[in-house]
């Protein structure tokens, strides 16, 4: 992973160094802020390569943003990007498509050589994430790809789909999980083509590219709904809005079924709240975790982990 913020550069300097190196010389845009506020911008990002894509996240103070047909010529991409807004919001216009703003939690998607102008929507900055997908690692080399206007995802449908990818996609990133990266930057690609109709949601890659995000999505329902009595197959089921069968589809596919996947995460939780609250009653904790009984979770923990709950709290911190 690439870290860079405006904190190694002279407070002068920051904005001219941000405009100059890292937004032209990186991303290819041209960047413009007023004179008099540039003294106090700040700006830092990350770049992690995953999957076959590049995964940046943003986050800047106010400024303006455009990429022009001569930044296009002077630096080309040839990839679609898929934007995540995770701030206040921002403005976004394609030079030659209607203007849209797109709010905190929304998606829009483009092609990298698409001309277009962005900024925050009042104060708050920039925070965003970006998945840049080269158009020759994707399994469809349709021509219409290279011709994605900037425009958000009107399919509603699709949102929490992309929310529990992109979610899975900064874990691996984060953690170097077990999560397959690439199949989960070709299902963030493909959902995006899904909603510009470039790819059918009954093909080979649209039923692949769903498969997976909704995959992603029951395990991201799963984790939410620990505590909840009625955590079954029949609830998240319902809340993807596919059938029970269709949901045990999903899991055979996966390491783990759903059974296995419900306790894995009820597991991963327990520990997690040792280390956070050392303090707190073992009992509590398998309780708030949805075990049934102490019983049951001393168990569960001593098959998993080969040792009892107790013996993993009394474990040093480097031991952990």
């Amino acid at each position: 992973m690439y870290h860079w913020c405006t904190d190694d550069v002279e407070p002068h300097d920051r904005f001219d160094f941000w405009r100059e190196v890292r937004s032209k010389g990186l991303f290819g845009v041209t960047a413009e802020l007023e004179r008099e506020r540039r003294a106090d911008f700040y700006g830092e990002f990350s770049l992690r390569q995953l999957g076959g894509g590049g995964l940046v996240e943003l986050k800047a103070s106010h400024y303006t943003v455009e990429r022009s047909t001569s930044d296009i010529a002077y630096a080309p991409g040839d990839s679609i990007c898929v934007y995540q807004q995770l701030g206040t919001g921002g403005w976004f216009g394609g030079m030659r498509a209607d203007d849209f703003a797109i709010a905190n939690g929304s998606f829009a998607t483009s092609h990298t050589d698409q001309p277009y102008r962005t900024a925050p929507l009042g104060a708050g900055g920039f925070h965003l994430r970006i998945l840049k997908i080269p158009v020759n690692g994707l399994s469809t080399q349709d021509k219409r790809v290279r011709e994605l206007a900037p425009r958000t995802f009107a399919d509603p449908s699709l949102v929490p789909l992309l929310g529990a990818c992109f979610a899975d996609l900064n874990e691996a990133a984060v953690d170097d999980s077990s999560v397959d990266a690439t199949s989960l930057v070709q299902s963030l690609a493909h959902l995006a083509l899904i909603e510009r109709g470039i790819v059918r949601p009954g093909s080979r890659l649209g039923q692949a590219a769903l498969r997976t995000a909704r995959l992603s999505r029951a395990r991201r329902l799963i984790a939410g709904h620990l505590q909840d009595p009625d955590l079954a197959p029949t609830m998240v089921a319902d809340l993807l809005a596919v059938s029970v069968r269709h949901l045990h589809m999903l899991f055979e596919t996966a390491a783990k079924s759903f059974s296995q996947t419900v306790t894995d995460e009820r597991l991963k939780q327990s520990r997690r709240l040792m280390r956070e609250a050392p303090d707190r009653l073992i009992a509590d904790i398998a309780t708030s975790c949805g075990f049934e009984s102490l019983a049951t979770y001393y168990r569960v923990f001593n098959a998993a982990y080969g040792m009892a709950p107790g013996d993993f709290r009394a474990q040093a911190p480097e031991g952990r």
